[in-house]
């Protein structure tokens, strides 16, 4: 699998995979013009996202109506590394749904792949290439 990056101009950094574009820019406050997300984050939504897919999909699967669905992705960030060090992600159930649903529903979070690839972190290698012209 392999996803292209392109450079737009200023700040601005285009990621290219499976026929989407995804846009990022920097803030404005750090030299950016502000158009589109941080690359950070789109990295915290794709955790909040993806865990937001798997609990849907738990209550569909027993009819239960979603619109009344709510999740909240809460993270702080360690002041030396400026780093997330923590991350809550609280989610409200619509009206009637049995409480003995909520071990399920937690299990059901933990089955995003976003997060499990935080927990269980790939190993990075950069290659480095010149004159490809």
């Amino acid at each position: 699998m392999q996803m292209e990056i392109r450079f737009p101009g200023g700040k601005r950094v285009e990621a290219l995979t499976d026929g989407f574009v995804i846009a990022t820019d920097q803030a404005k406050a750090d030299g950016g013009d502000g158009s589109a997300p941080a690359p950070y984050t789109l990295f915290l939504a794709s955790i909040g996202t993806c865990a937001g897919i798997f609990v849907a999909s738990f209550l569909k699967s027993r009819q239960v109506d979603t619109r009344d669905l709510r999740m909240r992705l809460n993270y702080t960030t360690d002041p030396k590394t400026h780093l997330v060090d923590r991350i809550t992600i609280e989610v409200d159930l619509p009206a009637g749904v049995p409480k003995k649903y909520a071990k399920a529903i937690e299990r059901a979070v933990a089955l995003c792949a976003v997060k499990r690839s935080m927990e269980n972190p790939p190993r990075f290698e950069t290659n480095v290439n010149f004159d490809l012209r």
